[in-house]
This record gives C-alpha cells, sequence and structure tokens, in this order.
C-alpha cells in the first residue's frame, strides 16, 4: 500500500453463508471499528486473500463492542501469520 493511496488495508476476519447459495466474507480494519462486507455465489468466487485495499467509502461502521474487539483479534492474527496477498 504506497503512502499516496486513499485505499485501506482491511484483514479477512469472517466468512459464512447464506441461504441464497451466497458466500460471505467480512474484512475488517486492524482496530475492528470498520468493515467491509463482500457477498459472492459460490460459483463465482476466485480466490480469496488474507488482505484487500478498499475505499473508505466501502467500509461500514461495527458499533458493537465485543464483535470490534473479535474482529481486531482476528486482523491481528490475520497479520501475524498471512502475507496480505496469500489465499487463505
Amino acid at each position: 500500500m504506497s503512502p499516496e493511496s486513499d485505499e485501506v488495508r482491511v484483514w479477512l476476519v469472517e466468512r459464512g453463508y447464506n441461504n441464497r447459495d451466497l458466500i460471505i466474507l467480512k474484512y475488517a480494519t486492524p482496530d475492528g471499528n470498520q468493515v467491509f462486507r463482500r457477498e459472492v455465489a459460490s460459483q463465482a468466487l476466485e480466490t480469496v486473500t488474507a488482505a484487500k485495499e478498499v475505499s473508505p467509502d466501502n467500509l461500514g461502521t461495527v458499533n458493537e463492542t465485543d464483535i470490534q474487539e473479535r474482529y481486531a483479534a482476528e486482523a491481528e492474527r490475520m497479520a501475524e501469520k498471512h502475507d496480505p496477498n496469500e489465499p487463505v
């Protein structure tokens, strides 16, 4: 991530499924305060990487303290164990 970039690095913190056969990926900022959510059809899923660079406009706020703490802990764990572009 270059210093001139407006994008924010977020780390994969949660992966799930819903009843419409969509895979839900959640990437959070290292502090757990913001989240990027992506829904992808299981047939169209590409490689999932440990981190992504996203526009701040695409981030939502995490309002619950326990979820912020969980996301922050998982983002830290992912950052320690994986390179950002590493498939997970």
